[in-house]
């Protein structure tokens, strides 16, 4: 789950919606930041390696845009916790509906 261990870094959330916006270059991300650019580089790192953001030369620039890949993975796990909870509260409000009829049906 290397996608879900790369956002749980703030930092790398706010590069990752710095992004939502457009591709930007390195040099774009780092004025963005008060922490240095060889940070700022390690940050990225871990996003490519996580497949979150990709990376493509221009010249002496470097330019980053988001990957689907990463995302995808992110993705289905929320997926499973969205059914996992859904049965769950689901179940919580039957069984609230049930107590409140028996509560109605008992004040008549």
């Amino acid at each position: 789950m290397l996608a879900l261990d790369a956002v749980g870094d703030p930092t790398r959330r706010k590069i990752l919606e710095t992004l939502f916006d457009g591709e930007k270059s390195s040099g774009e991300i780092v004025s963005r930041f008060n922490i240095s650019a060889a940070a700022i580089s390690q940050h990225l790192k871990v996003l490519r390696e996580a497949n979150l953001i990709q990376v493509r030369v221009e010249g002496q620039r470097r330019i980053h845009s988001l990957d689907s890949t990463g995302w995808k993975e992110i993705q289905d796990w929320l997926d499973l916790a969205k059914r996992f909870w859904e049965g769950r509260l689901n179940a919580l409000e039957r069984e609230l509906k049930a107590n409140q009829r028996r509560k109605e049906r008992d004040l008549k």
